[in-house]
């Protein structure tokens, strides 16, 4: 049957005409979200695209930068649109130390990434909110205590390790070699140690396969799709690198309900193994009493497992990389080092006690942590409440960014903020001081869970190595040549590398 033409073009005006009330409306909205009312005196910044917000206007490649630089020019509490999605970013040491611990309250709530949502659905403890959240926490921060965090237990963990560390650095025989898997694997054994109970050969098919899995998954959530899909999740849901990337997640929850399966054959309630082991009991304890609806469930220690998996093995293992490349870039710094230990501890193994005897070298540890800059943004925050803070109104609910590059080299707290320059931690009389502005684990109530270990294990990993290497550049290679352009995938990764490790004893 033909429609007759009028009848056809009335059809494609209606057609126009809905097109065009829905770009108006989608405008409208907008706009009016871009605009906060005067009378509130909502944090200043750029003005907005409709739709784009200020997308355009942020380097693609390292934001943080853009962002840093916007805080010169709207102060150290602004707005940006990232897409449509809201955004107040706090910058400098004053800012976001007032923010986060001052207020830890009203800025203690999560604002999860649409991707990590689809992968945890609320569950775990990095990006998790509300009731379930304070008691993985507690829970968490009470049991990993008793299995060493930050106590001689875990020490002895890390000094086992050193030895294997050693072996496989041993094995490359002085030649050039990428430090990233060999220092991935002490790690992450040391968080294994703590959580199943026991550590892993390197070797290990069931630990290659989750160290593969955590190194595949980060430039899957560093790549551009995947942060459009953060912002537009209503457009991308489709794109292969989403897909991937929770295709992996999927593959370590299973193989982490496999490895819980296992150890709950074995399981003795009298005497736990690890932090899988202390869970399991007090889920049974909870399920004997008739408490069915707790917290304490699979999907909750499968994401917790992973959380404490994946952060404490990339944060840790990527500053460790940082810390080897500065010293072949920095061959005197790395001599001052050497030259300290040896002069404190002769041949035998470092402890954590020597630490306050070994001021040099702890300097070089934080100011690699400083400059390296891993984490330049704090994973994002939500606005918990209705807040006035520093006279600038925030409404509940509304996404906030903590800006940790602008605290790590905030000019107002640091003499060369740009520069590796030990001195930043050491007094008049070379005696270890730690700055208030020192925050790469962020602060307050979200601040890194296993801070305490990975100061622990940065230092008896640095020392050791120090110890018994001298890392210098591939043959050919001058310290001039040395790029310390970092690479941001995840974190700030340091740039691809190989380097050398000479035995020195």
């Amino acid at each position: 049957m033909e429609i007759p033409e009028p009848i056809l073009q009335s059809s494609s005006s209606v057609f126009l005409f809905v097109a065009l009330l829905i770009l108006l409306l989608v405008y409208f909205i907008s706009s009016s979200s871009f605009h906060p009312k005067e009378d509130r005196k909502e944090p200043p910044g750029p003005k907005p695209l409709p739709v784009l917000g200020n997308l355009l206007q942020l380097d693609s490649k390292i934001p943080y930068n853009t962002l840093a630089e916007l805080s010169k020019e709207y102060g150290s509490v602004f707005t940006v649109y990232l897409g449509l999605k809201k955004v107040v970013v706090l910058a400098g040491c004053k800012t976001v130390k007032e923010a986060l611990v001052n207020h830890a309250d009203e800025f203690g709530d999560r604002d999860p990434l649409e991707i990590m949502h689809d992968l945890n659905q609320g569950h775990g403890i990095l990006w998790s909110n509300g009731n379930s959240w304070r008691e993985m926490r507690r829970f968490a921060l009470m049991n990993l205590k008793d299995f060493g965090m930050g106590k001689r237990a875990s020490e002895d963990k890390i000094i086992e390790e050193c030895e294997h560390l050693t072996e496989l650095f041993l094995k490359f025989k002085g030649e050039a070699f990428d430090t990233t898997e060999p220092l991935s694997y002490p790690v992450s054994n040391i968080i294994c140690s703590m959580v199943y109970g026991s550590r892993f050969d390197y070797d290990s098919p069931v630990f290659t396969t989750l160290l593969e899995r955590i190194h595949k998954q980060g430039p899957l959530l560093g790549s551009l799709s995947v942060k459009i899909y953060n912002l537009f999740p209503w457009t991308c849901k489709w794109i292969s690198n989403r897909k991937d990337f929770l295709k992996l997640g999927d593959a370590t929850r299973k193989q982490n309900i496999n490895l819980f399966s296992q150890l709950k054959e074995t399981l003795n309630p009298e005497r736990c193994r690890g932090f899988v082991d202390a869970f399991l009991v007090r889920k049974l304890k909870l399920e004997e009493s008739g408490i069915t609806n707790s917290h304490f469930h699979d999907e909750n220690l499968a994401m917790m497992v992973m959380n404490l998996f994946s952060a404490g093995t990339d944060t840790t293992a990527t500053t460790l990389r940082w810390a080897l490349l500065f010293m072949v870039k920095y061959p005197k710094i790395q001599d001052q080092v050497q030259e300290e230990l040896s002069k404190v501890l002769g041949s035998r193994q470092v402890r954590l006690d020597d630490r306050k005897n070994l001021p040099f070298t702890n300097a070089v540890i934080h100011e690699t942590q400083r400059l390296a800059n891993i984490a330049p943004v704090a994973i994002p925050h939500r606005a918990s409440r209705d807040v006035t803070f520093q006279g600038h109104f925030i409404k509940k609910g509304t996404a906030v960014y903590p800006l940790l590059t602008t605290v790590l080299y905030d000019e107002n707290e640091w003499e060369t903020p740009h520069t590796f320059n030990p001195a930043h931690f050491l007094n008049k009389d070379g005696k270890f001081v730690k700055p208030d502005a020192f925050m790469p684990f962020s602060a307050g109530r979200r601040a890194c869970l296993g801070e305490s270990l990975a100061r622990m294990e940065l230092f008896i990993f640095f020392s050791t190595l120090l110890q018994r290497f001298h890392f210098t550049p591939p043959a050919g290679v001058s310290e001039d040549e040395i790029d310390l352009t970092p690479k941001l995938l995840l974190l700030c990764d340091p740039p691809t590398h190989t380097l050398c490790a000479v035995p020195r004893m």
